[in-house]
């Protein structure tokens, strides 16, 4: 069992690195304060081709697995550009994996390819108001018209959808009261941002500041038909699929996090001087960061487990959740930790600590959140009786 990354792998993240290099910590502290979406480091990524690493070759991607896209997600959130970084891209690099396993031949070669090459952005609109995670509960509803569906309703949460020029939407096509099971009657559609038929509106939130989140309100969007993801009413199951590699790359994300904040805190440790000494030299100081290194560490070995399973068609659930579990939490503690090791400093913004410290309750809130993963381990793995 070899734990190394190969040359291959190796290379991407060295690559990946040096385009992070050109964005340093100023430039995403600069669009935190402004609100301003990274658009110049957005396009240096599709320039490099790395939105289409996971994606088929024959439309334009790499072809690699999702093992490769949550190696450039870490990279990129370690530089220093945090889940701000991370969150600019995440869709476009695993978003449409149901279309990549769902669509036709036609939708993907109408599809990846702009979306590969930067040329249309993606959101994800799954999240309502009154469901939560409960996704079977969904109100949002496609009616079928002629060429297509009429669809109306609100979603919440959704990143990035004031730069989208796409939408991979969950909609209800069957009437919840209609269907024998609850997972039944929700399609998939993957189709344009008509903002004419979709208000948008701004949640202002406690960080992340530079990637949008929002609330939308859906009236009597056109969706044609050709924009349907596989049959109609089983979205759901489509949807699910794609589960699994969102928390790899979430955790990929939230180690590279944790990571950035423990390299800022160290340095800081051998270099602040007090009553003569590093306070590198306390182990009051040595402990926390030694800790905080051993469970990131421990945090990405599961979070490789789950994506070489996961490309190697394995089952890989338990993994994946334990793997976002894990990462998230060791995460926000390296973040925590970093801030306490710097001090005052720490709560200032010159250090960029506090920055990091807001990002890293991203990943343990979205996508689901750490209760829901101990339940789900509790049932499938350890076979007690679901709670809820």
């Amino acid at each position: 069992m070899n734990f190394d990354l190969s040359e291959e792998q190796a290379s991407i993240v060295e690559a990946v690195q040096q385009v992070c290099t050109q964005f340093d910590m100023e430039y995403w502290d600069r669009l935190d304060k402004s609100g301003t979406y990274p658009h110049e480091f957005y396009k240096t990524l599709c320039e490099g081709g790395w939105l289409g690493v996971a994606m088929p070759e024959a439309f334009g991607g790499a072809g690699l697995g999702i093992l490769e896209a949550a190696l450039v997600m870490q990279t990129i959130s370690q530089s220093g550009a945090g889940m701000t970084g991370a969150s600019a891209v995440h869709m476009n690099v695993f978003g449409l994996n149901p279309v990549v396993v769902f669509g036709t031949d036609e939708q993907k070669g109408r599809f990846l390819p702009p979306l590969i090459a930067g040329q249309e952005k993606a959101c994800f609109g799954v999240t309502e108001p009154d469901a939560g995670l409960d996704t079977t509960k969904l109100k949002t509803f496609a009616r079928k018209v002629p060429g297509g569906y009429s669809v109306s309703g609100r979603k919440i949460w959704i990143s990035t959808a004031q730069v989208a020029d796409r939408m991979l939407l969950l909609a209800r096509t069957t009437p919840l009261e209609s269907v024998k099971k609850s997972t039944e009657g929700l399609s998939l559609f993957y189709t344009k941002v008509d903002r004419s038929k979709i208000e948008i509106r701004e949640i202002d939130k406690m960080g992340r500041a530079a990637v949008d989140t929002n609330m939308l309100f859906i009236d009597d969007l056109f969706i044609p038909e050709e924009d349907r993801i596989g049959e109609e009413g089983r979205g759901f199951e489509y949807i699910l699929h794609g589960l699994n590699p969102e928390r790899i790359l979430i955790a990929a994300e939230a180690i590279g996090l944790g990571r950035a904040a423990l390299a800022i805190a160290t340095q800081y440790a051998k270099e602040r001087v007090v009553f003569g000494r590093p306070i590198g030299m306390n182990q009051g100081v040595q402990h926390p960061l030694a800790q905080a290194w051993m469970q990131l560490e421990s945090a990405n070995l599961m979070m490789l487990k789950a994506a070489a399973r996961y490309d190697a068609g394995q089952s890989c659930g338990a993994e994946a959740n334990t793997a976002k579990y894990l990462a998230a939490e060791a995460g926000h503690n390296a973040c925590q930790t970093a801030i306490l090791t710097l001090g005052g400093m720490g709560y200032s913004r010159e250090y960029r600590v506090e920055r990091l410290l807001r990002e890293s309750y991203i990943p343990r809130i979205a996508p689901v959140s750490p209760q829901l993963i101990m339940c789900f381990i509790a049932e499938r793995v350890l076979g007690l009786p679901k709670s809820y």
